[in-house]
């Protein structure tokens, strides 16, 4: 409750692309009671790291709490700071494939579905996806050029 509303509060988040695979990629449409990006698509799987609790423990937590995902070996990609108005994040990006039965948090998600990355291109900048998945997805394809 502190550090959303405040950006000058940083705080440490996980974030997992989870790739289906056909290379498609799952995302999530926030509940409209969400205080941040209501209503807009969204990674994967998003949370913030508990006091005490390691990145490797927040992402297995995160996973399973968001998407009921435990049968998933995520892999560290890289880490950046984004950065708006209403808060601003040490973000921890992983990546895992997934194939399986997907039991959303409906308390916190709308919505689950794959996207194609040219689907994500093509609603990009259009009010589709909350800012911080617009970021994440940019920080993504730049890597992987980079690879």
């Amino acid at each position: 409750s502190e550090i959303h509303g405040n950006p000058s509060l940083i705080h440490k988040v996980v974030h997992v692309l989870v790739f289906n695979e056909a290379g498609e990629l799952l995302l999530q449409k926030r509940s409209m009671n969400k205080d941040v990006a209501a209503g807009k698509w969204d990674t994967s799987v998003g949370g913030h790291v508990n006091s005490g609790e390691t990145l490797e423990e927040a992402v297995r937590r995160e996973t399973e709490e968001e998407l009921g995902i435990t049968a998933c070996s995520p892999g560290f990609l890289y880490t950046y700071i984004h950065s708006n108005e209403y808060e601003t994040e040490l973000v921890y990006t992983y990546t895992c494939s997934y194939d399986g039965e997907i039991k959303f948090q409906q308390d916190e998600i709308d919505e689950v579905r794959s996207w194609g990355l040219d689907e994500i291109k093509l609603n990009t900048g259009k009010g589709v996806l909350s800012d911080n998945f617009e970021h994440e997805i940019e920080t993504y394809l730049k890597f992987k050029e980079g690879q």
